[in-house]
């Protein structure tokens, strides 16, 4: 049986340590960062189905972790850890982002079943294939068609229209050879010598974009076409 997929964000570690055993023993694939940058990190490594977020966190806070997850994805569900007990806290809390929230102290019976009920409430979300939306997950970058933007944690990288619409063709089908001349088609209209220096130029461009994951790659597929495998 596939195992849920959970990032767990918090700093105090011994809690942590009890959560992530818990939850492990119930079935679950535990990600663990001990601050919200190494959160955001994990997050678009890991890419889990569900995240436990504590608010008050060194490097970043729980706030800023969740609205940096929601700038690229509004489906994962979120629950905030937090020790402060104010109405306005927690009313800041779910206008981020945030989908439920568990006061600390609490028992981790209650926490899973906090997990539980919003599984069963957002699932049918959690397995859309790559590409819904126009967003595609690549490694450690999210590939945002719409908006034509390559994200990563070291840069966010604007696209122009040609690149995005390349990517968003070899992102459909990774790891599956495209064909030069079916791009050539598609995009431009034509396989003419000139077109086809133009979509090498684009070509480069991209794989220079993706060279902070070496997951990525981009591979030229000699006589026949392109490749990204991820």
């Amino acid at each position: 049986m596939k195992k849920i997929k959970l990032l767990l964000v918090e700093d105090e570690i011994v809690l942590a340590g009890v959560v992530k055993e818990t939850l492990e023993a119930n079935g679950f694939q535990i990600s663990h960062a001990e601050n919200g940058q190494q959160g955001w990190e994990q997050y678009l490594s890991f890419r889990p189905e569900l995240c436990v977020v504590d608010i008050m966190m060194p490097r970043k806070d729980g706030l800023s972790l969740v609205k940096d997850i929601r700038s690229v994805d509004e489906q994962t569900p979120i629950i905030f850890l937090t020790a402060k007990s104010e109405t306005q806290d927690v009313i800041k809390g779910l206008q981020t982002g945030a989908d439920d929230y568990i006061k600390k102290p609490f028992s981790i019976e209650e926490l899973i079943l906090r997990i539980k009920t919003l599984l069963k409430r957002t699932q049918p979300l959690l397995t859309p294939s790559n590409g819904s939306n126009g967003i595609y997950c690549m490694g450690a970058y999210i590939f945002d068609y719409n908006r034509q933007e390559l994200r990563h944690e070291k840069e966010q990288i604007r696209l122009s229209l040609r690149e995005a619409d390349i990517l968003k063709m070899l992102a459909e089908k990774p790891n599956v050879t495209t064909h030069r001349k079916n791009i050539l088609l598609d995009l431009w209209g034509d396989d003419n010598f000139f077109n086809a220096r133009n979509m090498d130029v684009y070509i480069s461009k991209i794989r220079k974009y993706l060279q902070h994951d070496s997951s990525v790659q981009l591979i030229n597929v000699r006589g026949l076409g392109y490749k990204l495998v991820f």
